[in-house]
């Protein structure tokens, strides 16, 4: 069912910055993303979607094996991305200019849906996550990664006094978590920082299946409190300055899909 319209995501201020987004984002924003992909361990043949795709930051984490499609509703950034792709040979991934407020998309159509810091600089953050659930497959799971209202209420009011100078740059800071995340038929299955100063969350969620009868029942999503993952004993175990962690952890114990020891 698709869901309601709503304004298309304005990429102009990011057309305009591709270039700059490129040098300065993949420093800060890269390792945590690539990291959280490979934690994954996405299987051969699953169908993944990420939206917002940008400059193409994550796409050397997706395995080959696996079927991607990215989108993003700026040209200037999808022409990086493609020149990444085509460097690469990377035949597994498929760009697409779209927007990701009203995907052109049937129904349960990927297995993974992947939002990395774009929640927040979407008109409509609502529109956005029904979209993402409504493509997910029910038992698939969908990644975020983004900056959330902070939960301390002496902190929360001061970060506040930015919004309206972040707006103005197309960003936002009073995104709450609940307002994203709980409206929808998931079940969250990991939310943690990766250290304890780091502005952004990662939520990993299933969808639920029959999800109209849970919502009906007033079933919301089942949200575990967040956690810190221990990001400098994560970069010394993979033993560089892009965050990979090793498939097994040291006591030879598989990886959920989440990452942790199984």
């Amino acid at each position: 069912m698709k869901c309601e319209d709503s304004s298309s995501q304005d990429g102009v201020l990011y057309s305009q910055l591709s270039h700059l987004y490129e040098r300065v984002f993949d420093r800060v924003l890269g390792p945590r993303i690539r990291w959280t992909i490979r934690s994954l361990n996405i299987p051969p043949g699953a169908r993944v979607l990420e939206l917002g795709v940008g400059t193409g930051l994550s796409l050397e984490a997706y395995p080959e094996t696996a079927e991607v499609t990215a989108i993003d509703l700026s040209s200037e950034m999808l022409e990086q991305a493609e020149k990444k792709v085509r460097q690469h040979g990377w035949q597994h991934i498929s760009l697409r200019q779209m927007d990701a407020l009203n995907l052109d998309f049937p129904d349960a159509a990927f297995d993974y849906v992947m939002a990395f810091h774009v929640a927040s600089v979407v008109p409509d953050p609502d529109q956005f996550m029904c979209e993402a659930v409504r493509v997910l497959k029910p038992d698939g799971l969908t990644v975020i990664i983004n900056h959330f209202r902070s939960e301390n209420r002496l902190l929360a009011p001061v970060v506040d006094l930015l919004n309206p100078l972040t707006r103005r740059i197309g960003w936002r800071t009073d995104l709450r978590y609940a307002d994203l995340v709980e409206k929808h038929p998931l079940s969250v299955q990991d939310r943690f920082k990766t250290s304890r100063p780091s502005l952004f969350t990662v939520v990993v969620a299933e969808k639920l299946s029959g999800d109209s009868d849970r919502r009906l029942r007033g079933e919301g999503s089942a949200t575990r409190s967040c956690s810190i993952r221990p990001w400098k004993s994560i970069r010394q175990a993979c033993g560089g300055n892009d965050v990979r962690p090793a498939k097994e952890d040291p006591a030879g114990r598989r990886r959920s899909r989440t990452g942790r020891p199984a």
